[in-house]
C-alpha cells in the first residue's frame, strides 16, 4: 500500500535541493528534496482519507523506508490532537525512538508525541525513563515531547507538577557537553520564561554556570536584562 503514497512523495523531488539537505542533515540516508509544506499538505489529504489502523500501518511502512521525506511524512500522519483509541499511535511513536538520529526527524516525531502526552499526561512516567537512555537523541525527546508543558498559560496543579518534574529532567541534562542537549535545555526554558520567568531565573541562577554559554543566553533571551 505505501508505494502509491511513496511516489506522491518522489513525484515532487527536487535533485538539486536533496543534494544540499544531505549535506545539511548529515544522517546518511535517502533525501529527495521535497519541502515540508508539500509534505504537510500531501499529509493533510492522506488522514483524510485513511482511517486510523490505516494511518498507522502507512506510517510504520513510510518509516521502514528510511528515507528522509517518508520519516516526516509517517511522523506528519500522526500530529493530532483528538486520536481515540491511540494506545497503537503511541507504540509505534515510541518504537521510533532508536531510529532517532538527526534533529528534523526527531523533531517532527517529538511533535506527534506532544499531542498523545497531552491526551494522557499519565505517560510522562514512561517519558522519565527516557531521560536514562544511552541513546542520545531519546534523552532529547524527552524534553521535545514535553513542551506543551512549558508553553502552558494557566496550568493546573497537575500541569506545575510535571513541569517541575521536566525541569528536574533538564537540570539532570545540564552536565553534558553535546550541542543538541544544551540546545535543548535552552529552547525548553526559552519558551518557558514567557510564562513563568520567575521559574526559569531560579532554574538559570542554580544551573546557569554549568551550562554552555550560548544555552544560557538563548533561555534567558526574553528575560531581558532580568539576569544577574
Amino acid at each position: 500500500m505505501h508505494a502509491t503514497y511513496l511516489e506522491q512523495i518522489t513525484a515532487q523531488s527536487d535533485p538539486t535541493r536533496a543534494v544540499e539537505m544531505a549535506a545539511y542533515h548529515k544522517a546518511p540516508r535517502r533525501y529527495l528534496g521535497v519541502a515540508n509544506p508539500v509534505l504537510n499538505d500531501l499529509t493533510k489529504v492522506w488522514r483524510q482519507s485513511l482511517d486510523l489502523p490505516s494511518r498507522v500501518n502507512l506510517a510504520d511502512a513510510l518509516w521502514q523506508t528510511d528515507i528522509h521525506e517518508a520519516r516526516l511524512a509517517a511522523a506528519k500522519l500522526l500530529t493530532q490532537a483528538r486520536i481515540r483509541p491511540d494506545g497503537a499511535v503511541w507504540a509505534l511513536l515510541t518504537s521510533w525512538l532508536p531510529d532517532l538520529d538527526a534533529w528534523a526527524v526527531s523533531d517532527h516525531v517529538a511533535m506527534a508525541m506532544q499531542k498523545r502526552l497531552v491526551a494522557d499526561p499519565a505517560r510522562l512516567d514512561e517519558v522519565e525513563t527516557w531521560t536514562r537512555s544511552d541513546h542520545m537523541w531519546t534523552r532529547r525527546a524527552a524534553l521535545v515531547a514535553t513542551l506543551p508543558w512549558a508553553k502552558m498559560n494557566n496550568p493546573k496543579p497537575a500541569d506545575t507538577a510535571a513541569r517541575d518534574r521536566i525541569l528536574g529532567w533538564a537540570a539532570g541534562y545540564v552536565p553534558e557537553r553535546d550541542w543538541f542537549m544544551q540546545k535543548v535545555i535552552a529552547w525548553w526554558l526559552r519558551d518557558h520564561s514567557k510564562h513563568d520567568p520567575d521559574a526559569v531565573r531560579a532554574f538559570l541562577a542554580e544551573h546557569g554556570a554549568a551550562m554552555k554559554p550560548f544555552a544560557r543566553k538563548e533561555a534567558g533571551k526574553y528575560l531581558k536584562g532580568q539576569l544577574e
